[in-house]
């Protein structure tokens, strides 16, 4: 006798509808796993073993083959254990089998019985929206990540006991409802910084067309304080990009159990010693990294040049395409990485070099050095190089009050609204040539202006872009249907690394 019961694997995000075929015959008792397992999957013999006889039925005492399928697809993580206790009784006679392919099975299994949490279940409930079935037995734990979803049926179990109740119509379905509600409260506010408006005024910018930034200046100057702040100015979070990014978030193992979706923007700082993998993504199962924890948020990577030269790397890819790939020998994946890089980094090892009040210790090869650290091809790929310097005494204890954050909202808000109407859903970063042939038009004064810069100062074909994209944002800032010249002059000033001002 063989029956069928439904379940779910991952590869990164993508879920895959598994049949977990059970098959009991005569034979030595024996236990045996087949469709590409893992060891978890392997090992998940013993614990619904235990599982099974703990919760007061019978384990049977015949030969018995459980086969994942399809066969060829990879299959990782402890999510199977429920399906497959629930597929030995059902092929034992403990429990009825006639409705077993109406109902989707997700759990893991304490040895007494009882269910357990499992990662990525959000993206397995979003397949079973799309494609069915919409009926699904998941561990209590994890309920509110499939209640989000309104066609789902949802049964939150807590035991296999509660599982075949289920089964015997001895449960109704969750009635419970999961709202959600952006989080727009950010803990920081541009209010608390003194001076720097140039800072300001650039991390705007970045905000108004979704640019990268690259804040330069010696240490104390504000840079970290200028980063923590710039979540708080960019558009309310949506609910597509909060599923969106609670899927990762699940899949990680990051999502709290009592937390249906991520309601913030993440803001992600990885340290200088993260290793690659840390970065881009790992391990066994392939979990996402920093690149992808940060989507449809801030990386803000402090003291740039101190990153080992592989993760500076890693941020080309992602920068470019919006994604990263993960390729080990147990697979490969691929997350989706669209986040807006905020950096920050000395002008030189020292920290001191340009600074009119300190003297810099540094040779002239030394911080040639130090800035080759960040490739020429990285710094291509960031379209706002910003020059920072320490505020004077004199401004730092002025009473002044600066601008707070929801007025600076208030203006990109304004600026986005004209890109959807441009665009739909792009940004002014996202343009692709023959849209800037379109939006980008300048004026004779600008294009000879523009001209002489890129003579001078011998922009790359993508610095070129950059310029004329960032100046595309400004105009939108200042609510001008075309670029003007002071538009285009402004956008310059934020390429301070292509005129080599920190090797001379």
């Amino acid at each position: 006798m063989m029956v069928t019961v439904l379940s779910c694997a991952l590869s990164g995000l993508d879920p895959s509808l598994i049949q977990v075929e059970t098959d009991l015959s005569n034979g030595l008792p024996k236990c045996m796993v087949v469709g590409l397992p893992d060891s978890t999957i392997n090992e998940a013999k013993d614990r619904v073993r235990s599982a099974i006889k703990n919760s007061g039925f019978d384990f049977p005492t015949r030969r018995l083959t459980i086969n994942l399928a399809p066969a060829d697809l990879p299959k990782e993580g402890s999510g199977f254990d429920l399906p497959m206790a629930i597929g030995i009784l059902a092929v034992s006679g403990q429990i009825p089998v006639e409705s077993l392919k109406d109902y989707l099975f997700i759990g893991e299994l304490g040895l007494d019985g009882s269910v357990r949490p499992v990662s990525g279940l959000l993206a397995m409930a979003a397949m079973a929206a799309e494609r069915g079935p919409n009926r699904v037995i998941v561990p209590a734990a994890n309920m509110k990540e499939a209640l989000i979803f309104d066609n789902l049926h949802v049964w939150p179990v807590k035991s296999i006991v509660d599982a075949v109740a289920v089964l015997h119509g001895l449960v109704a379905p969750s009635d419970e409802k999961v709202s959600w509600i952006a989080d727009d409260h950010w803990p920081h506010d541009f209010a608390e910084v003194k001076g720097q408006p140039h800072a300001k005024r650039s991390l705007e910018i970045a905000a108004a067309g979704n640019h990268n930034v690259l804040m330069i200046g010696p240490p104390g100057s504000g840079k970290t304080m200028l980063a923590q702040r710039f979540p708080g100015i960019l558009p309310p979070y949506t609910f597509e990009e909060s599923v969106e990014v609670s899927k990762i978030q699940s899949v990680a193992g990051l999502l709290k159990n009592d937390q249906g979706l991520i309601t913030q923007r993440p803001y992600r700082t990885p340290h200088s010693n993260v290793s690659y993998a840390g970065m881009v993504g790992g391990g066994s199962p392939i979990k996402p990294g920093e690149l992808s924890l940060a989507h449809h948020g801030v990386l803000f990577m402090d003291e740039l040049p101190q990153f080992h030269l592989d993760v500076l790397d890693s941020l080309r890819q992602p920068l470019e395409d919006k994604s990263i790939s993960v390729v080990r020998l147990s697979g490969s994946v691929r997350y989706p990485a669209e986040f807006l890089f905020v950096g920050a980094m000395n002008p030189c090892p020292c920290g001191y070099f340009g600074d009119l009040r300190r003297t810099c210790m540094c040779r002239p090869s030394e911080r040639i050095n130090y800035m080759k650290r960040i490739s020429g091809p990285l710094l291509d790929r960031i379209d706002l190089h910003v020059e920072i310097s320490r505020l004077s005494h004199e401004r730092f204890s002025s009473r002044e009050i600066s601008e707070p954050s929801t007025v600076i909202r208030e203006r990109v808000m304004r600026a986005r609204q004209k890109q959807e109407k441009r665009f739909g859903s792009k940004t002014n970063s996202q343009m692709s040539s023959s849209e800037m042939d379109r939006f980008c038009e300048l004026s004779t004064e600008s294009e000879q202006l523009l001209k002489r810069a890129y003579d001078k100062l011998y922009f790359s074909a993508r610095g070129h872009s950059k310029i004329l994209k960032i100046a595309r944002s400004i105009a939108d800032l200042a609510e001008s249907a075309d670029i003007e010249v002071i538009h285009l002059a402004e956008a310059l000033q934020y390429r301070v690394l292509d005129r080599n001002l920190y090797q001379e």
